[in-house]
This record gives C-alpha cells, structure tokens and sequence, in this order.
C-alpha cells in the first residue's frame, strides 16, 4: 500500500511539474485534491521516525499503530477547512559561544501535512528556480554552491565579492509579502489559508503559547521552501532578469537559502549592486547585517593589491568555509577553503560536550561506534578540496578530546598516551579524507 500511495502521489507531482514548465505564467487554482490519502500516507512514511516530538507528544510509532483512521480524520478535517495545525514545541539549538538559535518542532499530523504541501509547492517552483539557488533543493546541495564559487573564481574575472548577512531571515520574513508572492503562481484559496494557518500557528515556550505575526519558524518542512520561494522573487528573479543585464562587467549570484554571495568583476558596480540589494531588501521588511555585509576585492590579484597596500589579503567566508586566494604548484592563481575558524570551534565544542555527556552513560565499545560516524559526518561536510589540514586538524583535537575524557570517567587513570596509541590501533577512528574534490574539469558559463 504505502508504494502505491507513493506511486499515485509522484504521477500526480509530475503531472503539476510539467504544466508549471510549460505554462510559467500559470496560476495554479485547483491544487487541494492533490492533498489526499494516498499523499498524505505517502509523505508520513517519508518522516523521520525517531525525531522529538511537537506538543501533543505524539510521536511517529504512536500515529503509525492507527494511521488509516488518523489519515481519514485528518482529511475529512481539511476538506471541510476545520484542520488547524498545533502550535510547533520551541526548542533552543546552540547558533554560537553565546547564543541559541530557536526551532519549532511541529506534531507529527502537522509535519505529514507541510511535507505534502512543500512537495506540491516544489513541482511548481522547481520549474521557476534560477541555477543559482542551491538550497534545499532537489539534486543540489551546499558543495555544488562551493564548487560554483570555486569555478567561477577561478575562470572568471573576478575581482570582488558581495558577502551578505540577511539579520534574522526566519524570523521576519512578511506574512503579508510573502503570500503576495505565492500567488504568483498559486490562487487557490483553501490551499493558500492552510499556508497562513501554518505561517500564523505560533509556538509554544515554557508552557506558553506565543503568537506569530512574522517570520517563518525553521524546524518544519515548509519553511525552506517558503524561504526559497520569498528569495527567489525577491533577491534571485529581480537579479537576474531585472538588473544583470544593465551591467557592463561580469557578475554572479550563488545562493544557499538565506546565506547568498555576488561575484562581481568591477568595483564600481559592485558598490552599486550593494547599495541596491540594500533598497531591495528594505521594500521587504528585511535588512542586510551591517557588520557582515559588504564588498571586498578579492580573485587573481588580491595577493598583490594587499603586498602593494600593505595590509592582509582579503578572505571571505560561505556555507562553513573561509575562502582565500592563493597559488598552485604551477604557480597559477586558484582560491581555496579551509573550515572557518567560527565553524572549527563549534565543531569541537560540540564533540567535548558529547564526550563529557557520553564517557560514563554506556559501555567504550558502544559509544564509540556513535563517535566513528560522528567523525565520518564532519569529513563528510568539511572534507574538500584545498581543507586537508582543516580536517587534519578536526581529527587531531578530537582524538585529544577522547584521550582527556576516557582519562575522566573514575578516579583511577585508564590509559596513559601510549596504551591510547596501542588502543587505537585495535578501534581506529576514521581517516580524515577530502570526500568532494572541485577539481574535476566543467565548463563554466
């Protein structure tokens, strides 16, 4: 059953794709029926089965022993408009040293239903989407962003870059601006109620209910495709149709959700792309960083505007990386990345916090199977090209980490630094290794 509910419901997306291609001006207004057993059955098996729950503490094991009759409630509910998604449980993750950054956990009904809506969304939007955003998307991630940037640096005169902030995206993105912009492309009224239900459904913190007049809470399904949605109008569409063509240099978006850079080969027109990205914002109730935007030199001759200035080469930091300029063993120009200092240290803070938490809640041999794929996962993202020492160093501080605190679950020494060695090479950890290499050729337009 649940291959036939996925079968029904990926004819039915691709049916939605192909009509949004061939009709970019088409308003969709018949999309609810597209909300049906089958997807939302095929969507639920699609969620994470072992995520924290949302306030009603359901969780997915729990709506799964009765899912027929939860699925024929739940639609006959939103087929009479009398569906209201719950508020999302606020919890708080670590941003930096000093701050948290806040997520909504919505019910487990609710994540089914926004995963059903963003999927539908997705057929339509996917068509519209610019190349140059790289976010949360179908077949693109955060490494072909980097291997854009890389690319474009490297073959393109480039000579500026735009490094912008957007302050606090998620959470004052316009409600009102926002659906404007949807019905762009989509005026069904059922459809577009239930995204200002979910946009309006508000949160719960400490036990109390907060209202939500702005912003679009992350931790759900739709909120990376309303984000994409707001940019792609706001910042991606306007770039590239509206002002691109009037410059005389060349010029590049490469965006990530909210984190976005401009490649810009002259100065002057760089300083006139950021005064106008500013404007463009502004008209949107959003503002660019003040402390983390702005326009840098930076490509081929860097280097030797810095010697000649006598000051540092500029670097620049996206997607975790910070980025400079330096020379091949050819002596050729290329740019290259290491893990940015900010993103190194949160990395090993979040693994001493671990290791202190975890030496003395289950035996060495099993958390040190949950350590050899939380090592895996960090090559897995910072492994690239040009950050060998970056994750070199990763995997040094945290074999120091795991020697400090296996040294601190009783109060007798268990290893001194030699038997440690011997240890590990019983149980070796994972070999940090570049896992995405940018170097292999493409053509770049």
């Amino acid at each position: 059953m649940h291959a036939e509910a996925r079968k029904e419901m990926e004819t039915k997306l691709d049916f939605i794709s192909r009509r949004a291609a061939k009709e970019p001006k088409l308003r969709f207004n018949n999309l609810m029926h597209h909300i049906s057993k089958g997807s939302l059955k095929a969507n639920f098996y699609e969620l994470g089965r072992n995520r924290a729950v949302g306030v009603d503490g359901v969780n997915w094991q729990e709506y799964e022993e009765h899912l027929e009759a939860n699925i024929d409630d739940l639609l006959r509910r939103m087929k009479r408009m009398g569906y209201k998604p719950q508020a999302a449980r606020r919890v708080y993750i670590p941003k930096d040293k000093h701050t948290k950054r806040p997520l909504g956990l919505p019910a487990i009904e609710d994540k089914a239903v926004q995963r059903t809506m963003a999927r539908i969304m997705e057929a339509i939007y996917e068509q519209d989407f610019h190349e140059s955003s790289y976010g949360f998307r179908p077949k693109k991630n955060c490494h072909q962003a980097l291997k854009r940037v890389n690319d474009l640096i490297n073959f393109k005169p480039i000579n500026h870059v735009i490094e912008a902030d957007i302050k606090g995206f998620f959470d004052n993105v316009s409600h009102e601006k926002l659906m404007k912009l949807i019905q762009i492309r989509i005026k069904d009224e059922a459809f577009s109620r239930y995204l200002v239900r979910f946009l309006k459904a508000g949160y719960v913190d400490l036990g109390i209910l907060e209202e939500t007049g702005q912003g679009t809470p992350q931790g759900g399904n739709l909120s990376p495709m309303l984000a994409n949605i707001f940019l792609h109008y706001v910042l991606d569409e306007w770039f590239e149709k509206d002002f691109k063509p009037h410059l005389k240099g060349q010029c590049y978006l490469v965006r990530y959700c909210d984190d976005f850079v401009i490649l810009v080969q002259y100065k002057e027109e760089a300083e006139v792309i950021m005064s106008r990205i500013q404007e463009r914002f502004r008209k949107y109730d959003l503002q660019l960083h003040p402390e983390k935007t702005g326009v840098k030199s930076f490509g081929r001759y860097e280097r030797e505007s810095a010697q000649r200035q006598q000051r540092k080469a500029n670097t620049f930091d996206f997607l975790g990386f910070t980025h400079y300029c330096t020379t091949s063993r050819q002596g050729r120009f290329k740019v290259a990345r290491r893990t940015s200092a900010k993103k190194f240290r949160k990395s090993c803070q979040a693994m001493n916090q671990w290791l202190k938490a975890i030496r003395n809640a289950m035996p060495l041999k099993d958390w040190w199977r949950i350590l050899k794929v939380k090592v895996t996962g960090h090559y897995q993202y910072y492994g690239v090209s040009e950050n060998t020492r970056g994750i070199n160093a990763y995997h040094q501080r945290t074999q120091g980490m795991v020697y400090k605190w296996l040294n601190r679950r009783s109060q007798r020494k268990s290893f001194n630094w030699a038997q440690f060695k011997m240890y590990l090479k019983h149980y070796p950890l994972p070999k940090p290794r570049i896992v995405h290499s940018f170097y292999t050729w493409s053509h770049v337009e």
